[in-house]
């Protein structure tokens, strides 16, 4: 059984779908334990709704960024997780916490990497004219939204978009890519080559959702 923790600052809808989507696929795997950075992430009630195990490290606790990352550390070694997913987390993890986690820690990021890595990344797309948005589930490295690409989303960018609409359909595909990436990931179907991820029987690692209506 592949324990996996899952870190969140917000809402928690990718922890959702993830969790959805290994209760319905009856995956071996379950979600032990559910890190936020912040006592307030609507995440942390569906986690506790559903039996899943919460903890806190809130950044304004601690006096230093070391201190924070030292804790968040010890917490998430509580418990043993075979893999390490960040949902929405907001805080930049250090160098160290990565390489402890490396090979086992997935990031999902609203882009199409590596363009606009970091944040506002729909407003960036659309004053950069892009004609094709999406999003990117990727193995974690120290550089911030790089990484090893596991699986890519894309959807058009109409003219009439604004940042909400973007980032409502770029969200919708997160729904489905992350948690068929941990599914890959859980049934040991992902070998990383060189820096690139290759899924062992050849499955499609892209997705393409075209004009919606």
């Amino acid at each position: 059984m592949t324990r996996i923790v899952v870190l969140i600052s917000g809402r928690g809808s990718n922890l959702r779908a993830i969790v959805d989507a290994g209760r319905v696929q009856r995956w071996p795997a379950q979600v032990v334990a559910v890190i936020s950075d912040r006592d307030d992430a609507a995440g942390l009630r569906f986690a506790r709704e559903h039996g899943i195990a919460t903890e806190v490290v809130d950044r304004a606790r601690f006096a230093s960024r070391a201190e924070f990352d030292a804790a968040l550390a010890a917490t998430v070694d509580a418990r043993a997780p075979d893999l390490l997913l960040l949902a929405g987390f907001m805080r930049i993890l250090d160098a160290a916490f990565v390489q402890r986690h490396a090979g086992r820690m997935l990031n999902v990021h609203p882009s199409l990497l590596p363009a606009f890595t970091g944040l506002h990344t729909h407003r960036r797309a659309l004053d950069a004219g892009c004609k094709l948005a999406g999003a990117t589930v990727h193995f974690v490295t120290a550089e911030l939204d790089h990484g090893p690409i596991v699986i890519q989303a894309a959807v058009p960018v109409l003219a009439d978009d604004t940042e909400a609409t973007l980032a409502a359909r770029v969200l919708a595909q997160e729904h489905v890519i992350y948690p068929l990436a941990v599914r890959w990931f859980v049934e040991g179907a992902l070998r990383i080559d060189g820096g690139i991820v290759r899924h062992a029987d050849g499955a499609p690692q892209w997705r393409f959702a075209g004009v919606p209506g």
